[in-house]
C-alpha cells in the first residue's frame, strides 16, 4: 500500500491517510483481513507524528472500515464492501461541505430527504 502526504494541501494529514486507505479498499488493492502498517512504521515512512497516524486509524475504525486486533494489528474489517466505503466517503465529504456552508443537522437531513424524493419522481 503506497500512501503519500501533500504538506501543501489544505487537507489535514490524518484525513489524507484516511482517504487514501479508503481509496485502496475501494480499488480492491486492500481486501478484508489485509494488515495496515503499524502506526509507528507509517508515521516514520511519512515523516509524521505517530499521533497523526493514530487519528487516521481511529477514524477508519470508528467508520467500521478497519478493526484493531491484539497481535494482528489494524486490518481491513470483515464485511466492508468497496461500494460501502465509497458511499461513506461521499457522505462524509457532503456533510463536511454543507456544515461549512452553515447548515445544521436538521437542515442537512431535510436537504437529503428532499433530494431523495425528487429523484424518486424523476
Amino acid at each position: 500500500m503506497q500512501l503519500e502526504i501533500d504538506p501543501a494541501s489544505g487537507v489535514p494529514p490524518y484525513e489524507q491517510i484516511r482517504s487514501q486507505v479508503v481509496a485502496h479498499i475501494a480499488a480492491e488493492r486492500l481486501v478484508v483481513g489485509d494488515r495496515l502498517p503499524t502506526i509507528r512504521a507509517l508515521a516514520t515512512d511519512l515523516g509524521l507524528a505517530a499521533g497523526t497516524v493514530a487519528r487516521a486509524y481511529r477514524e477508519l475504525e470508528s467508520a467500521g472500515i478497519t478493526t484493531t486486533r491484539r497481535r494482528a494489528g489494524t486490518v481491513v474489517a470483515d464485511g466492508v464492501a468497496p461500494t460501502d466505503v465509497v458511499a461513506r466517503q461521499a457522505a462524509r465529504a457532503f456533510v463536511a461541505a454543507v456544515r461549512e456552508a452553515g447548515l445544521d443537522d436538521d437542515a442537512i437531513v431535510d436537504l437529503v430527504r428532499g433530494e431523495l424524493l425528487r429523484r424518486h419522481e424523476a
